[in-house]
C-alpha cells in the first residue's frame, strides 16, 4: 500500500509541542492554509447559479475529494500552554485554568482581577 505524499512521515520540532493532539492540530492548520484558496474557488463555482449544472457538479465532486484535514471544521482551538481542547479563551489562546494562573501571576498585560 502506497501512502499519499501528504501523510508521509515528517520530522517535527517536538520541543514546541505539548502532546500528540497539539501536533495533529498544527498539521490540520497547515493543511487548511495550503488548500484554503482552492476550496474557496470551488465553493464559489458551486454557488454560482449562472454556470452549467455539469460544471457545478464537477466542482462539488472535486471539493468532496479534497483531503479531510483541509476542512476548516477539523481545526480545534487548543491551549498553547497545556494543549487542552476545552474551555479555551479565543483572545488569549489559553484554557480557563491557565489563563487564571497567568493573569494572577501578572504575565498577561492589560488583564486585572475584577473588583466592584
Amino acid at each position: 500500500m502506497v501512502r499519499p505524499p501528504s501523510f508521509a512521515p515528517k520530522r517535527l520540532n517536538i520541543g514546541s509541542f505539548v502532546n500528540v493532539h497539539v501536533i495533529r492540530d498544527d498539521t490540520k492548520r497547515q493543511f487548511f492554509l495550503r488548500y484554503e484558496a482552492e476550496r474557496q474557488a470551488l465553493r464559489h463555482i458551486i454557488r454560482n447559479t449562472t454556470l452549467s449544472p455539469r460544471t457545478r457538479a464537477e466542482a462539488q465532486l472535486q471539493l468532496t475529494q479534497m483531503p479531510t484535514y483541509s476542512r476548516p471544521t477539523q481545526i480545534r482551538n487548543r491551549c498553547l500552554i497545556g494543549g487542552e481542547g476545552r474551555g479555551v479563551l479565543r483572545d488569549f489562546k489559553m484554557s480557563r485554568f491557565n489563563f487564571r494562573i497567568q493573569a494572577l501571576a501578572g504575565n498577561l498585560p492589560g488583564v486585572r482581577k475584577a473588583s466592584w
